[in-house]
């Protein structure tokens, strides 16, 4: 198996996602996958689990996972699948997310066992699309042994909208980045012995995520003390999708992409019509496009190759500028770095433009802050090396220095 073995391919929905991190990552103890059986019983609650406070962060539930628990790598760890409370990042008001929180069974160095919040690739964008209600996490269980077995704690939200009551905001990566970490509060709230330091790292729409956490983070959770974020294929600034999408010039990858985007914005916004964005293919396959269980997902694949070049096309300027609009809003950077980032991208990226990500990049720079990045001659988007922004994060909880390419 080679360092660019895929991790995320978790179902056939999967368009943006997939990181390569399985190789690189599970050193040290083995442990067998799940299947995606799920329990009929109540879960029981986790006894440790602090339910006292209500602010971002704090507990709604802590449970176990039982058919994860019954996994070799399960018995092996400490697990629970938590309801916690967090904040839209659109307009400020409180939410209710899930995820998944996990620490090494052993007993934990001094100053607790220091956190990775890790932010996964693009599982859907409907409720029934957490990882949290799967016994592989989606297919995420192999970077949570591998995060765990380098000697971390794991915080992962599944993300506002997914395996919990609530419209997902696809693309909207302030809202997954406070998801990511409030994640890391709920982990604190839930097991003992758990550091206050703490690191964010994830892969496209996760990388996007780990990037937002970083410039929320001093402000929103002065209390926890991060050390540094990676963004792997990064997305963190697609409105560019509108200028290919009135030019017919979209990637066959970015349809789907854009897809997603529409169906979460006709949810948050009455006032976007999705028959200004959809024809053809698109308004044929609406339904299957937007499935991530069920039996449609199995024609997902097809519906895809369907798509055409202008099936996503806007009907007017008008359409085009509220769509850039929203678009444009939800891009990074929107304000300083709290901590040093490393961004690693591809040439060859399909899904986001290469410009696009080198453009965010300098932006970060001016607003002030520490960025190491690296652009792969090499790579596309899901085979993005991981193991760079391994060894970069290590380093930052070994407290190495690090290097600024915004200088």
């Amino acid at each position: 198996m080679t360092r660019r073995s895929v991790l995320l391919i978790a179902v056939p929905l999967l368009l943006v996602v997939v990181v390569a991190v399985t190789a690189i990552l599970l050193v040290g103890r083995s442990g067998g996958k799940g299947t995606d059986a799920t329990a009929a019983d109540a879960p029981e609650p986790i006894s440790t689990a602090d339910l006292t406070d209500a602010g971002p962060g704090s507990l709604v539930s802590a449970v176990k996972m039982p058919d994860f628990d019954r996994t070799n790598f399960g018995r092996s760890i400490r697990s629970a699948r938590v309801l916690y409370r967090s904040t839209s990042g659109d307009d400020g008001a409180p939410t209710v997310v899930s995820g998944t929180v996990f620490t090494p069974i052993e007993p934990p160095p001094p100053g607790g066992w220091p956190i990775v919040s890790f932010g996964h690739g693009t599982l859907g964008w409907q409720e029934r699309c957490g990882p949290s209600l799967s016994t592989t996490l989606l297919g995420q269980v192999d970077a949570v042994q591998g995060f765990i077995n380098r000697g971390y704690a794991v915080a992962m939200a599944d993300y506002q909208g997914l395996g919990a009551p609530g419209v997902h905001p696809y693309s909207d990566a302030k809202t997954a980045g406070l998801n990511m970490i409030d994640a890391v509060r709920a982990l604190r709230r839930t097991f003992d012995g758990v550091s206050d330091r703490w690191a964010a790292m994830g892969g496209s729409q996760g990388g996007g995520a780990a990037w937002a956490a970083d410039e929320q983070a001093a402000v929103y959770a002065p209390e926890l003390n991060l050390v540094g974020a990676v963004g792997l294929s990064p997305a963190a600034d697609v409105a560019g999708l509108v200028d290919k999408a009135v030019a017919g010039t979209l990637t066959i990858d970015q349809g789907p992409v854009l897809q997603g985007i529409l169906y979460s914005l006709a949810r948050l916004h009455p006032d976007l019509n999705l028959d200004d964005y959809r024809h053809g293919a698109a308004v044929r396959y609406w339904d299957v496009l937007s499935s991530c269980g069920g039996p449609d997902v199995h024609d997902r694949t097809d519906a895809m190759k369907a798509l055409g070049p202008n099936d996503f096309t806007p009907s007017s300027d008008a359409a085009a500028d509220l769509l850039r609009g929203y678009l444009t809003a939800w891009a990074l950077p929107q304000r300083p770095l709290s901590a040093p980032l490393y961004v690693e991208f591809g040439s060859d990226d399909t899904f986001i433009d290469p410009a696009w990500t080198r453009a965010a990049i300098a932006r970060a720079c001016a607003l002030g802050g520490v960025v190491d990045w690296r652009e792969d001659p090499l790579a596309g988007h899901g085979d993005v090396d991981w193991a760079n922004g391994l060894t970069w994060l290590d380093d930052r909880f070994e407290g190495r220095p690090v290097a600024n390419e915004c200088a």
